[in-house]
């Protein structure tokens, strides 16, 4: 698929750090939307609450309440009976210097709110550091929310799949169970 050579190029030659953190953000909004849309509903970029105090880099609603036949739902449809994932929280964090660390991570759970559901990712142009997984286990002791990671090769690897004509949010099933595992 030239489409998906096209996501790996431009996300390959983007610049990391400010330089190129709006182009970080359209990027992965527009690979996010190749891989899930549908099931899920296009991004709400820049979604803000109604005070205006807190802005969400994008959220693609789930309306998977029941699988209807949509072999590729099946996936949503769980997360939103195990985390109320209602609306799929993405964050992007495309930094160059700066470490992935707990501040990002407590970001990401200052919008899990009611109504966003207990998921949210964190889309990283590298890895987050050890206090960040920490953080996020934290989390989900005391508040069964979850907050994965999702790296560049992680999106890669989606769009690899895509290609193979699986269904990218088995990838996502994966995170989620391997973070299950990896729990302390």
């Amino acid at each position: 698929m030239n489409q998906i050579n096209d996501f790996i190029q431009r996300l390959d030659t983007c610049p990391m750090g400010n330089a190129g953190w709006s182009q970080f953000e359209d990027i992965c909004t527009e690979i996010l939307e190749f891989l899930f849309v549908p099931p899920l509903r296009p991004a709400q970029r820049q979604a803000r609450t109604y005070s205006g105090i807190s802005r969400r880099d994008a959220v693609l609603p789930n309306r998977n309440i029941s699988v209807n036949g949509l072999e590729n739902s099946r996936n949503w449809h769980h997360l939103f009976q195990e985390l109320d994932a209602r609306m799929i929280l993405f964050e992007f964090k495309n930094y160059d210097n700066t470490e992935i660390g707990t501040d990002e991570v407590n970001q990401a759970l200052n919008y899990l709110t009611n109504p966003m559901g207990r998921l949210a990712f964190l889309v990283c142009s590298k890895s987050p550091n050890d206090q960040a997984h920490i953080r996020r286990n934290t989390i989900f002791t005391n508040e069964r929310k979850v907050i994965l990671f999702i790296t560049k090769e992680n999106l890669k690897e989606m769009l690899g799949m895509k290609e193979r004509n699986e269904d990218p949010s088995d990838f996502i099933m994966d995170l989620l169970e391997l973070f299950y595992i990896q729990h302390e």
